[in-house]
């Protein structure tokens, strides 16, 4: 029976030492899978010299120094995606995964893009009116002051962030009960000057 020719197991452990490099990322092993890594690749470059000369020897070492980083690489940029590597990587939990959603947050969502009205001055937080339903919220950074039409633009967690409305989306503060819009929204100048 013949036994592999030194340049095959030069080889076969330049291979392994690959393997060990990919396994060492995603396992942990304290080391030991590293160090069997880098002695398997070791021995396939002592190897090549020894047995086949420096003009071999030097071709395993050019593909150890290229061939393991280019190998640890692909590892991390394929194998999350094969079945072995999802079991092993467990992907990150999206926003809605972790945190809780109840009745009310989906309510609150559900009020993005609707034109309201500032019950209590904001700085940057305070009272808003949206629908009939006083809701407690925050300005986008600006202070707004009370009676002014206000648009809900976003909600995380339980905190409405809410900004000025533009003169357009105004008009629709109140809906189409335009007894309940304050009279800022309306356009309207102040009853308190005299006629003229």
């Amino acid at each position: 029976m013949d036994s592999l020719d030194p340049l095959a197991w030069s080889m076969l452990l330049m291979l392994v030492g690959c393997a060990l490099v990919v396994m060492e990322v995603f396992i942990p092993s304290a080391g030991i899978l590293g160090f069997l890594a880098a002695t398997a690749i070791f021995a396939a470059i002592v190897l090549s010299f020894y047995h086949r000369g420096p003009m071999v020897g030097l071709t395993f070492l050019a593909l150890a120094v290229v061939g393991v980083p280019v190998v640890a690489a692909l590892a991390f940029k394929y194998w999350p995606q094969t079945p072995m590597g999802r079991r092993f990587l467990l992907g990150l939990p999206t926003e809605d995964e972790v945190s809780p959603e109840d009745e009310r947050q989906r309510g609150l969502k559900k009020l993005i893009g609707k034109v309201g009205w500032a019950k209590t001055p904001m700085l940057p937080s305070g009272a808003i009116v949206i629908d009939d339903k006083t809701i407690d919220a925050v300005s986008q950074g600006m202070p707004i002051e009370a009676n002014v039409p206000v648009v809900i633009v976003e909600v995380k967690a339980n905190r409405v962030v809410v900004r000025p409305a533009e003169r357009d989306e105004s008009t629709r503060a109140g809906g189409d009960d335009m007894l309940r819009q304050p009279l800022d929204a309306l356009g309207l100048d102040s009853l308190d000057e005299p006629l003229s």
